[in-house]
């Protein structure tokens, strides 16, 4: 069967199109980190003590089983709503007129990912919520979402080479950032784990003082805040983009509100709603540094559709029939 005749040379969606679908994925896996963080807060992390069935010999929480069981469950079943969106990213880069090559690694990167997150969530359980585990549950979904936030910005832009527009001081501020964004959620990682919320009683804690490591994080925090200051009032100095200097004021926006969340619950005794609040924040944080570090980019190229990708009945044809 020739290409033009399968079921894929039918199909055809627009770059537009594409780039909606995209935004799906990447609010699918932003939602999936919140609900995850909601299964530890209310300590339901081992609701289900075993993977992949909930419970031994069943797939799906008991209609009786306690809401600690309810909750992971459908946690669980929360995944099967990010798989379909991914499937359609990939399905997506496929069917895309003109397709790129650069769109179709990118969704199956996510698709890699959301494996490796079933996997890992798997060893979790296994582990009785060891922190380290759980750590790393949570740094694999935060690298997801890059992923997913990386597909939708290219699936905005054309194809070709990128080119920077601002100086190289401001390039290499925008890469400071993203580590130290890097840093704040791993140092975030690290109170977590120390802390009172670790999804079971079971569950054990790292051998840290919560003073000491919640100390380090705020530091990473301030300095963050403190390169963020200077990387704004240098791309105003340096009349940077308008995109640019946008991205960087959301950032600021967003990272401030974070860092109140953040000590005001560590000085109110880390109430649970408000540590759900500053996770929301952490994953606005993430997602605002990689789309600062995105704008300081652009591709000039134009996009022109390939002839023998463009599908057997173009929309004209079918109008006419």
């Amino acid at each position: 069967m020739s290409y033009d005749r399968g079921v894929m040379g039918r199909l055809a969606i627009s770059p537009r199109v594409y780039r909606w679908i995209t935004l799906g994925a990447v609010i699918a896996l932003a939602a999936i980190i919140l609900t995850g963080a909601l299964v530890r807060l209310t300590g339901s992390g081992l609701g289900c003590p075993t993977w992949p069935d909930c419970s031994p010999g069943h797939l799906v929480a008991k209609s009786e089983a306690s809401y600690h069981q309810q909750i992971e469950f459908w946690n669980r079943a929360f995944t099967g709503l990010v798989s379909i969106a991914v499937a359609l990213a990939v399905l997506g880069s496929l069917v895309r007129r003109p397709r790129r090559t650069e769109l179709v690694w990118l969704s199956l990167g996510l698709v890699a990912g959301v494996i490796a997150q079933a996997i890992l969530g798997g060893l979790v359980v296994k582990k009785v919520l060891a922190p380290p585990w759980v750590m790393g549950h949570f740094l694999l979904s935060m690298v997801l979402l890059w992923n997913a936030i990386l597909l939708y910005h290219r699936a905005g832009q054309p194809g070709g080479r990128s080119e920077p527009v601002v100086d190289r001081q401001l390039l290499a501020l925008g890469r400071v950032l993203f580590v130290l964004a890097c840093a704040a959620v791993f140092t975030g990682t690290v109170v977590t784990g120390t802390g009172p919320h670790a999804g079971d009683r079971r569950a054990a804690r790292l051998n840290f003082t919560l003073t000491d490591v919640a100390r380090v994080h705020g530091v990473t925090v301030m300095t963050f805040l403190a390169v963020v200051l200077v990387t704004l009032w240098l791309a105003y100095h340096r009349r940077a983009p308008e995109t640019v200097r946008r991205a960087l004021t959301v950032l600021l926006l967003v990272l401030v509100a974070q860092a109140a969340v953040g000590y005001t619950q560590y000085f109110t005794g880390v109430p649970v709603a408000l540590v759900a609040v500053h996770i929301v924040g952490a994953i606005a944080v993430f997602s605002a540094t990689t789309g600062l570090y995105l704008s300081l980019r652009r591709r000039t190229g134009v996009e022109t559709a390939t002839p023998e990708l463009e599908p057997a009945f173009p929309a004209g044809s079918l109008a006419r029939a």
